[in-house]
């Protein structure tokens, strides 16, 4: 069954529907500035406010840039979904590339991550509809189900991670669609609400002290004197240290981190409000779900239970629902034809960074610090590296990492612009269609 397209939906984020949200930062006059300041953070998303909190509890003075309005960025337009994220690569993949040691180490901190967030949430009561409803990752192809266990059993010799089977002849006890071919269930994975996240962490940020600045891009950043001037459009400001937080939106002035990111845009598509049968017909535990495409799909309730929202990769250049809401809702509907009819209430997109070795990076550059390259799962990533971030600045043993031994590389010739990008999309799509 095809879709019916929506064409009368907002091009905004169901996140925002609440007005309250959309103005949840208080922005710190750009006038206001002191000329010197401890730190400055480049990047108003979850990596620039985690590390800004954890920066301003131990005495420092802060300064955030953001170049568009906070929160604007990928950390509001996220799924919301939130897990270990351990990478793509799968256990043996990386082991070839990095050796098994540090892989085995980045799997165990990737639980950390995981663990921390959901504790800082709890501790901090930040209200963001955060429920650990766990993880539904269904098989795309048959070949696809034996590799999704074999993966969940390499993991669960590292760490205590759960994972359970799921066959195809049980598969609709988890997802209302005979398209998947068995799959595996996370039942420690959980949601956010990522505005509402966003919320508690400026509310933090604020009180604690830090100056959060928008509609403030950084033109410049100038080594003096052991200090760096950071240059933004009508004044300047001297900083003892600089990190680097803009993940897919890398630009300006910032050339050696963006040739070593890849930004992709992700959309996604919420529906009307649905009956409460409806909605449980597609998921009936309510949990957040994806498969094993090699474009990925990503989708889950709303925090109500009222919509289903539907995510993946978005194609040509700039925010073009036109082009991604079909592609959405077609795919959608694919998977479950129950809601072909459904409309779209919503529909957005916001930039993310993948690097070449699949693997965030952290660390520092030029004398500046840097956490970058989520790959597509930065909710719990972001939080998490914006703190270590912090604790290296500040001198602390906590900030080190296993991520440090990653090496941040490019690739020769590549200057931040993937030129390659709609070539290896049609490539994955082709793939996925053969089940490869």
């Amino acid at each position: 069954m095809l879709a019916k397209h929506s064409s009368t939906y907002a091009n905004a984020p169901y996140w925002l529907a609440d007005k309250t949200l959309a103005s949840a930062a208080k922005p710190f006059d750009r006038a206001q500035l002191p000329a010197s300041v401890d730190v400055a953070i480049v990047g108003g998303g979850f990596t620039g406010l985690s590390a800004a909190i954890t920066l301003v509890r131990a005495g420092l003075s802060v300064a955030v840039f953001e170049a568009g309005e906070l929160g604007s960025g990928a950390s509001t337009r996220t799924g919301g979904m939130l897990g270990p994220s351990f990478s793509k690569l799968g256990v043996n993949g990386l082991e070839r590339q990095y050796g098994r040691d540090q892989v085995h180490a980045s799997i165990r901190e990737s639980l950390v991550a995981f663990d921390w967030l959901v504790n800082f949430i709890r501790e901090e009561q930040i209200d963001c509809d955060l429920k650990i409803c766990g993880r539904f990752r269904g098989a795309s192809h048959p070949d696809h189900y034996a590799g999704l266990v074999e993966q969940a059993e390499e993991i669960s010799k590292i760490v205590d991670f759960p994972a359970v089977e799921v066959s195809r002849e049980r598969q609709r006890e988890e997802a209302g669609t005979d398209a998947y071919y068995g799959g595996i269930v996370y039942p420690t994975d959980g949601v956010v609400q990522p505005a509402k996240l966003f919320r508690g962490l400026c509310e933090i940020a604020t009180r604690e002290g830090a100056m959060l600045v928008e509609k403030c891009p950084v033109t410049a950043v100038d080594r003096v004197n052991g200090r760096f001037d950071v240059g933004f459009a009508g004044g300047k400001v001297s900083a003892g240290h600089v990190i680097v937080a803009t993940n897919g939106y890398t630009g300006g002035p910032f050339g050696k981190f963006k040739r070593r990111l890849i930004p992709i845009r992700s959309a996604m598509i919420a529906t009307e409000e649905l009956p409460e049968d409806l909605v449980r017909d597609v998921t009936p535990n309510l949990r957040c779900h994806g498969g094993t495409e090699r474009l990925v799909a990503y989708y889950r309730p709303s925090p109500d239970g009222r919509r289903i929202m539907f995510g993946g990769r978005a194609f040509g250049r700039g925010d073009q629902p036109r082009l991604y809401v079909p592609y959405l809702q077609d795919f959608m509907t694919r998977l479950f034809p129950q809601i072909a009819s459904a409309k779209i209430d919503y529909a957005w997109s916001g930039m993310i960074a993948y690097t070449f070795d699949h693997v965030p990076h952290i660390g520092e550059l030029d004398g500046m610090h840097y956490a970058l390259g989520y790959c597509g799962s930065g909710v719990g990533r972001s939080n998490y590296f914006g703190r270590k971030i912090a604790q290296k600045v500040l001198g602390l043993a906590e900030g080190k990492t296993i991520f440090d031994e990653f090496p941040f590389n490019s690739r020769p010739f590549y200057t931040g612009k993937p030129w390659f990008l709609p070539a290896i999309m049609k490539w994955h799509e082709f793939a996925d269609r053969r089940g490869w």
